[in-house]
């Protein structure tokens, strides 16, 4: 199986270059990186469609696995052309070109295509409504996926993190060092989920998908629980506490507040809240606790 991974510098798409290598033969590029062989002045660059296009022409993979996206949430709406090139105008000209390769791709959604209302659960055939530029414009790259014919999966999913580069966790635990107080957003509920996690349930997605093509489709992919930012960073700084960092906040000092006083650029969704009954009942999985893969992440970037 030749696989094309796009987005391989990303925190999801780092975790792919592992996760798929099982799978066979893993061509991955990134905007910067130099195009195959034949063609190395190609990029994975979803700036420019095209070039992106001629790409999978040039390599002509089994699956395509797209781990690129335009996820600066707030830049995204004062760049709103350039978040649309990267989420939709771009994977539907990838799409098209699956689809007169006969192949299989995968792209990456979020929890942003919904406006967050409510306590429930949403299901894949929730209706969306999105509140920022990002969210629609990434609802416009899974409704080009699906109307260009070609088999796909597309998962949604909702607050990653990885260890490699920089994260939420990571910045609660400088903050924590510092200061004696902080004010972290409480009203917004969801699933910390990792890329590590992300990367093994595509890989087992793909070989599912390969042998049981009606398997296809949107999917909801999250960590199973939930929580709040402000019960995430408190979870994060306790573990850290217990595990001997230095830490100078207290316990008593890491304040709830609403997403009304900290005001940004784009709206986000109260309610990120994604049921994942379809998924796992369709492939056989168990997704595991949110605190269980931020526990293993926070292993690994303390050394405890």
């Amino acid at each position: 199986m030749k696989i094309l991974l796009l987005g391989k510098g990303g925190q999801v798409g780092w975790e792919l270059q592992r996760a798929l290598a099982v799978l066979g033969e893993v061509h991955a590029f990134d905007f910067d990186s130099a195009g195959p062989a034949e063609a190395p002045h190609l990029r994975a660059d979803f700036s420019q469609p095209e070039m992106v296009a001629e790409l999978v022409r040039t390599v002509r993979p089994d699956v395509i696995v797209n781990a690129a996206a335009h996820t600066a949430v707030d830049k995204a709406e004062s760049e709103a052309d350039l978040a649309r090139r990267i989420n939709a105008t771009t994977p539907a000209l990838i799409a098209a070109e699956t689809a007169k390769l006969g192949a299989l791709l995968v792209h990456y959604s979020t929890d942003y295509v919904f406006d967050g209302s409510g306590n429930a659960e949403r299901s894949e055939t929730s209706p969306t409504a999105p509140l920022s530029v990002y969210g629609q414009t990434k609802l416009e790259g899974e409704q080009a996926i699906q109307a260009s014919g070609c088999r796909h999966l597309i998962l949604r999913t909702s607050w990653v993190y990885a260890a490699r580069g920089g994260n939420f966790a990571k910045t609660m635990l400088k903050l924590a060092a510092e200061r004696e107080q902080l004010k972290v957003i409480s009203d917004q509920i969801g699933a910390p989920t990792g890329a590590d996690l992300l990367a093994d349930v595509t890989a087992h997605a793909i070989r599912a998908v390969q042998a049981r093509p009606e398997l296809q489709g949107l999917y909801h992919v999250v960590a199973s629980g939930e929580t709040s930012w402000h019960a995430y960073a408190s979870f994060v700084i306790e573990w850290a506490r217990r595990h001997g960092v230095a830490i100078k906040v207290a316990a008593e000092a890491i304040l709830p507040i609403p997403t009304s006083e900290y005001p940004t650029p784009a709206r986000r969704p109260l309610n990120s809240r994604l049921s994942t009954a379809r998924f796992q009942q369709a492939f056989g999985l168990k997704l595991p606790h949110w605190q269980q893969g931020v526990e293993r992440m926070l292993t690994e970037i303390l050394g405890k």
